[in-house]
């Protein structure tokens, strides 16, 4: 019984563990630094006032260049916003619908159903915008990397002036963590770049924790949902294991 109840307990380690635990390399060999997620973990949990505050970060920057296609407005209510909030945030932005009568699309504001649409029409739009390089879409950025939340940190925390021995290609920044260390994005954060609402130093590391946070979230809206009901089937399951020991010493003591 105790190699069973040993074997459960890796298990739940095993299915609580994300992305941010995963070790990682970024260019040329370059550690990636862990950080320290509320989410990582068996018992991990999102920290709603670091998402919220990354939302605004991704709200006043990064939504210039990047969608965020498959958040819902409504969704965000998870983040502890109320149906109110939901309905004047959608309501700042307008979205393409129709055809109406006429067979003609319309523009309308937003609905908390609709989703949070892309600053440009389509990639190729996109790519024109920004000498030739698409920005991606931000939705499932936290898993679509290796060293996933801790990759988007350090990447954001990673713009520095470059060595002297390398030449920079026209247009692109030195990144200390992005694979060849010269990337087509800016650095987009800059100290003090957003205010924020709850009176939080809007540092770059503290908007890039931020953002880093709502976009894990983004990526895996259910996590907390999925880890609950993990711990729920590892607890029955230990039961059911004790109950089926003490049946099966009862019914071969009864045999003796």
């Amino acid at each position: 019984m105790r190699k069973l109840l040993l074997g459960l307990a890796a298990l739940t380690l095993g299915a609580g563990v994300t992305t941010a635990s995963l070790p990682a390399q970024a260019a040329e060999g370059v550690a990636i630094p862990k950080q320290s997620w509320s989410f990582s973990g068996m018992f991990g949990t999102y920290d709603r006032a670091a998402s919220q505050r990354g939302l605004q970060v991704f709200r006043e920057v990064c939504s210039a260049c990047h969608g965020l296609k498959r958040v819902a407005f409504r969704n965000l209510m998870d983040l502890g916003y109320s149906e109110d909030d939901i309905k004047a945030l959608a309501a700042e932005y307008s979205v393409e619908d129709g055809p109406d009568d006429e067979g003609e699309m319309f523009e309308r504001a937003a609905r908390p159903s609709d989703r949070y649409p892309s600053p440009f029409p389509n990639d190729i739009a996109a790519a024109v915008a920004n000498n030739g390089a698409a920005p991606p879409d931000l939705s499932l950025m936290t898993k679509a990397r290796v060293g996933g939340p801790d990759y988007l940190y350090a990447l954001l925390t990673g713009y520095v002036d470059p060595p002297a021995d390398v030449e920079m290609m026209d247009g692109l920044s030195y990144n200390a963590y992005f694979p060849g260390h010269q990337i087509a994005m800016a650095n987009p954060l800059f100290e003090d770049g957003v205010e924020y609402a709850d009176g939080t130093a809007a540092t770059v590391d503290q908007m890039a924790y931020d953002v880093t946070n709502f976009l894990m979230w983004a990526a895996d809206p259910k996590l907390e949902e999925r880890k609950g009901m993990g711990l729920k089937v590892i607890i029955f399951l230990i039961f059911m294991t004790a109950v089926f020991y003490a049946a099966k010493r009862k019914i071969w003591t009864d045999l003796h």
